[in-house]
């Protein structure tokens, strides 16, 4: 397996319109999960929950992959989350890199996962699953996102208990900084649950809607269309199953054209 272009390497081969920034920290949670954070490129902007076009130099061609923005729209750096794939195209190589490495990002930032897409309301759903929590990551650090939700929870559903320490970092972190953590007062919450090990809170999320059990566990009413508003990110199955209790409820899909009660990110990490 070859590693990752070293910074002298990729200098030379940058594709024309193409961003190469360098590597500033790597952080592995499990065999599976790591993040890790980059230069931002001078005069990049994006809105927070986007993402962007990422990718390695392999073999001599550029592999980009589709990666929401992990970092609010104010850092000076940009953060991603991502999964490990052995076998993956960009990610059997992304895992291997460290810090002072280089990664490509073109240039334009999209998405449907920002707060312009959705219609105003009190209380804002982020359901998750694995790395779908990170455009979530990027929106519960902006402070946009509670100028204009009263409640805001975040929901992460993974597997494996430690597969949830990226969404608990993110909420401690929010509560150590001085800043933030006044801008956000009470109005985050955060709602992990867990599908193959004992934990206080275990199942699916989807399931947890159905059968009632995570409004009980959050002392909350069932979705009121004239209150909630939720983003969804995650497995495909998962993206299916919660749009459709969604709109079971009486809640519409929006999207940057027209702004709606839900929204839901159909871009994939390899």
């Amino acid at each position: 397996m070859n590693a990752p272009a070293k910074t002298e390497d990729l200098a030379a081969t940058v594709p024309a319109g193409v961003y190469a920034e360098k590597v500033t920290s790597v952080q592995h949670y499990t065999d599976r999960l790591f993040r890790f954070r980059m230069t931002r490129p001078d005069g990049f902007r994006f809105r927070s929950g986007e993402f962007a076009m990422i990718g390695l130099m392999v073999e001599g061609k550029p592999v980009y992959r589709a990666y929401s923005i992990a970092s609010p729209a104010w850092d000076e750096e940009l953060e991603f989350f991502s999964i490990k794939v052995p076998d993956g195209p960009l990610t059997s190589h992304l895992q291997q890199i460290k810090q002072g490495d280089q990664v490509l990002m073109r240039k334009k930032p999209t998405g449907t996962l920002v707060l312009d897409a959705l219609t105003p309301g009190k209380r804002l759903y982020m359901f998750s699953t694995g790395t779908g929590i990170a455009p979530f990551a990027s929106l519960i650090r902006d402070p946009e996102t509670y100028e204009k939700f009263d409640e805001v929870i975040l929901t992460h559903t993974c597997r494996e208990v430690s597969e949830l320490k990226y969404g608990f970092d993110l909420v401690e972190e929010i509560a150590q900084d001085e800043l933030l953590s006044e801008v956000v007062g009470g109005k985050l919450r955060h709602y992990a649950t867990v599908t193959r090990e004992a934990f206080p809170y275990q199942g699916r999320i989807t399931d947890l809607i159905s059968n009632g059990k995570m409004f009980a566990d959050l002392g909350v009413d069932p979705f009121d269309p004239a209150i909630d508003r939720a983003m969804i990110c995650g497995s495909t199955g998962m993206l299916k199953e919660t749009k459709l209790l969604l709109e079971q409820a009486g809640l519409t899909e929006g999207a940057n054209n027209k702004p709606g009660e839900f929204v839901i990110e159909r871009a994939f990490v390899d």
